[in-house]
């Protein structure tokens, strides 16, 4: 495949990708009614690892013992801390403060991988292009609400979990480097995610009775985030961040809001408003205009 056409399908899959977890909030929601959130978290990790484990049952060779850490630090960052930070700010705070500050993920992916790759810096026009989706953010989040209400203890969090995603993002870049097949690098980064989340949810008295798993309901919205959200959902992150860039996949983050606005107009029946609208013309704006400059600069990765 040329580097071309994996440049082209890599936005093609960052897309969808956003798209299918911007359809979690659903799944998730359903879920919650009956389980914890670590019990949530680490049964659609086993079941994406036994995924991951049929479609590529090949052992993966790490020449470097010490690469293992990026490996565990990845699964740290990017399955352990940023979804339990999130879960835990949503219990804090109001779930509009959590949906703009994780639409602020660009720019902390940004940040990390400046930091650590200084060939892979934005200019000006993705921090524009963040600013205008922002605001977009801001206007679906708070329609109805009226202003924001700060809440020190929650919104920190849900910052803290944009920063573990940054870190995850750098983790991630450093590993594309290696040229591993990504479904064995996605598979590797859940095992160690899973060791992870097994004391946290010892320590919780997490239970898996099999009598919470007899509806229907249940079962299907769990093989939903483990084999679609989970498994493919990360894998197809994991392969656009290697083919385009952790910072331009990165962007795609911002229709998440715009995927939350058409499911709570079709599943929830909730009204489409004009500032719905206005907010998502502003999202999309901002999104073609990072996407403009970043696809005019070389970064490492493509």
């Amino acid at each position: 495949m040329t580097e071309q056409k994996k440049h082209a399908l890599g936005h093609v899959m960052a897309c969808g990708t956003q798209i299918m977890w911007g359809a979690t909030f659903v799944s998730t929601k359903v879920l919650l009614s009956e389980f914890s959130p670590i019990e949530v978290l680490m049964t659609r990790a086993v079941l994406a690892l036994i995924a991951l484990l049929a479609v590529f049952p090949h052992r993966l060779k790490i020449e470097e013992k010490k690469r293992e850490f990026y490996f565990a630090g990845a699964a740290l960052c990017g399955i352990v801390l940023y979804f339990m930070l999130e879960n835990t700010a949503l219990t804090l705070t109001y779930a509009s403060n959590v949906g703009i500050i994780v639409t602020c993920a660009p720019f902390f992916v940004a940040v990390m991988v400046s930091i650590f790759f200084k060939s892979e810096k934005p200019g000006k026009n993705f921090y524009i292009g963040f600013v205008i989706a922002i605001i977009g953010v801001a206007m679906i989040s708070l329609n109805g609400q009226g202003s924001l209400h700060l809440n020190p203890a929650g919104d920190g969090l849900a910052f803290l979990a944009m920063i573990s995603w940054g870190m995850y993002s750098a983790f991630l870049k450093k590993i594309s480097e290696w040229n591993y097949p990504m479904i064995a690098v996605t598979r590797r980064i859940y095992f160690y995610g899973i060791v992870f989340l097994i004391p946290i949810a010892l320590v919780r008295g997490a239970s898996w009775s099999l009598d919470r798993f007899r509806s229907p309901e249940i079962w299907l919205n769990f093989l939903f985030l483990g084999f679609c959200a989970s498994a493919l959902g990360f894998l197809l992150w994991n392969i656009s961040t290697k083919w385009i860039g952790a910072v331009k996949t990165s962007v795609y983050i911002y229709i998440s809001p715009i995927v939350t606005v058409v499911l709570s107009v079709f599943i929830l029946h909730e009204k489409l408003t004009l500032v719905s609208i206005a907010g998502a013309v502003l999202i999309l704006s901002g999104l073609i205009l990072s996407q403009q400059k970043l696809s005019g600069s070389r970064q490492a990765g493509q």
